[in-house]
C-alpha cells in the first residue's frame, strides 16, 4: 500500500549521512545486502515475504514538495541539500530472492547497488516492510505445518499493531499456506478469500440461541457456520442438529459449527459424536480462540476432531518470536568490498549469490558465494529491478504460495519441528570465502594496527 511521503518514513541518521554523502561529493555506487543474522528460538527456517512492497517503493521513490518543507522546518539541511533530495529518484538495481522462497540465517534475501545516498536512504523502509512480513510468514508457515493439511483462517485484524501490519498480516500468512482471511479489505486488495461467522454477541442480542441460529440461516442458507459455545458447546451442538435438521427439510445443509473456548480437544470430539449420531458427518467443526502452532499440535496431538482453524492474535504478532535481527548492510563501496568486524555483527563482503542443492527433490543445502561465481544449484537471487525500473510485472499472490507450499514440501519435517529443529546447512562459496580472508586481514592491519 503506497502512500505519498513513505520518503519521511525514515530514521533522522539515513537523512543525516546522506547529507554528508552530499557534502562531500560522494555519489559513486554502493551495495547494501539484507539478511537475518540469527534464527529465534526453535526456529530453523524463514519465509521470505515483502519484496513487492519494496520494489513499488522504489520504483516511485521522491521527495514531495510537503517533505522537504518539513526537512527545511528542522534546521538540520542545507538548501543546496534539499534541491537535491527534490530531483532525486531511484536508479538502482535490485537483486532479491522470489516471494515464498525459504531461506537461512546470513543469507542475502536481497540487496541493492545504486549512487550511496540513494541505497543508503531506502534502508529504514526496506527493514520495516520485510521484517514484518517475514515474521508472519515464517510464524504462519509453522502453523501450516502443524495443522496437517486442515484449513486455516487468518482472524488477527483486531489485534495486530495497526492498519497496515493487519492488511500485510492478511498477506503473509495466506502466501504462507493459510485459505483464507477475516480481512475483507485484504480480501478486496489482495484477492484473498475471506472467511466469517458470527460472534457471542449476536448470539446473545437474541432472546434464545437456537433464535440466533436459525435467523442466521435464513439468512445465509449457502454458508451457516453456527458458533455454538456462548452458553454450553455440547447444548449448543445439541441445537445446532436441530438447526441442521430443519436445513434439510428446505434444501440447505449445515456448513458446519465453531468452537472458541474451553478444553477444544475434548468438546470438539464431544460435538464430532453428537452430529455423527444424528447422520450429520459432513459437518464440519471449526475451532477459534488462542490458537498458534503450538496449540494447534496439542489440540489435534489429543485426538481434537478439528476440520479447521481459526488463528489470530499470536499469529498475527508472532507472540513467541515477534521479531528479527534483520541487517542491511554495506558489502561495496566505489568498487571495493567492505565489512564490519563488531562482535556478533560481523559481516559478508562484496555482491552475492546463494545456490540451493537439492537431493531427490528434498533441500539439501545452501552456499553463499559471490555473485560472479558459477557453482552448482539453482541460483536464488535475480534481477528484479534495473535504473530503477521493475524486470517484470508483479508475480500474482496466488503463485507466490504456490512457490511456497512447493519448497515447504521440500524441507525435511526435521526442520519443521516446533521446538528444537535440526539446523539447515548453509556453506560459504570458496571465492567468497578467499575475498572474505583477504578483506578481514586487510581490514584488521589498516584500522587496527599500530599508527
Amino acid at each position: 500500500m503506497r502512500r505519498n511521503g513513505d520518503e519521511l518514513l525514515t530514521d533522522l541518521y539515513e537523512l543525516t549521512m546522506a547529507a554528508a554523502y552530499f557534502k562531500n561529493r560522494m555519489f559513486t555506487p554502493a551495495t547494501f545486502s539484507l539478511f537475518v543474522r540469527n534464527y529465534p528460538k526453535d526456529r530453523a527456517y524463514f519465509v521470505n515475504a515483502g519484496l513487492e512492497d519494496v520494489l513499488d517503493y522504489l520504483e516511485s521513490f521522491h521527495f514531495a514538495e510537503g517533505d522537504l518543507s518539513y526537512l527545511e522546518s528542522t534546521g538540520y539541511f542545507t538548501k543546496d541539500f534539499l534541491d537535491y533530495l527534490g530531483r532525486l529518484r531511484f536508479t538502482g538495481s535490485v537483486y532479491a530472492m522470489s516471494e515464498g522462497r525459504l531461506f537461512f540465517q546470513d543469507e542475502p534475501i536481497l540487496e541493492v547497488t545504486a549512487p550511496v545516498i540513494e541505497a543508503q536512504l531506502v534502508e529504514s523502509f526496506i527493514l520495516n516492510r520485510i521484517n514484518l512480513q517475514v515474521v508472519i510468514a515464517s510464524k504462519a508457515a509453522r502453523c501450516v505445518h502443524a495443522a496437517g493439511g486442515r484449513s486455516l483462517v487468518d482472524f488477527s485484524l483486531r489485534r495486530t499493531q495497526g492498519i497496515d501490519a493487519g492488511l500485510r498480516v492478511a498477506r503473509s500468512s495466506y502466501l504462507a499456506g493459510f485459505h483464507g482471511t477475516s480481512n475483507v479489505l485484504a480480501g478486496k486488495k489482495y484477492g484473498i478469500p475471506i472467511s466469517g461467522t458470527m460472534a457471542h454477541s449476536y448470539v446473545t442480542s437474541f432472546e434464545r440461541e437456537d433464535d440466533a441460529f436459525r435467523a442466521f440461516y435464513r439468512t445465509f442458507p449457502e454458508n451457516t457456520v453456527l458458533l455454538i459455545d456462548t452458553y454450553d458447546t455440547v447444548k449448543g451442538a445439541e441445537k445446532a442438529v436441530r438447526i441442521a435438521d430443519e436445513m434439510k427439510a428446505s434444501g440447505w445443509k449445515l456448513r458446519g459449527v465453531r468452537l472458541d473456548s474451553g478444553d477444544i480437544a475434548e468438546l470438539s470430539k464431544k460435538v464430532r459424536r453428537i452430529f455423527d449420531q444424528a447422520g450429520f458427518s459432513e459437518v464440519k467443526i471449526f475451532a477459534s480462540g488462542g490458537f498458534d502452532e503450538f496449540k494447534i499440535e496439542d489440540v489435534l496431538k489429543r485426538g481434537g476432531a478439528i476440520d479447521a482453524f481459526g488463528v489470530g492474535t499470536k499469529m498475527g504478532v508472532s507472540a513467541d518470536a515477534p521479531y528479527t535481527d534483520m541487517a542491511y548492510k554495506l558489502v561495496k563501496y566505489d568498487g571495493r568490498p567492505v565489512l564490519k568486524l563488531s562482535t556478533g555483527k560481523k559481516t559478508l563482503v562484496s555482491e552475492k549469490q546463494v545456490f540451493r542443492k537439492l537431493n531427490n527433490g528434498m533441500l539439501e543445502n545452501d552456499v553463499i558465494a559471490l555473485r560472479e561465481e558459477r557453482l552448482g544449484g539453482e541460483p536464488l537471487l535475480a534481477c528484479v529491478m534495473r535504473e530503477g525500473r521493475r524486470e517484470s510485472p508483479p508475480d500474482p499472490l496466488d503463485r507466490i504460495r504456490e512457490r511456497f507450499l512447493g519448497e515447504f514440501d521440500a524441507l525435511d519435517n526435521s526442520l519443521k519441528s516446533l521446538c528444537s529443529p535440526a539446523s539447515y546447512p548453509v556453506l560459504h562459496g570458496p571465492e567468497l570465502k578467499k575475498l572474505q580472508g583477504k578483506v578481514v586481514s586487510e581490514t584488521i592491519d589498516k584500522e587496527l594496527g599500530e599508527s
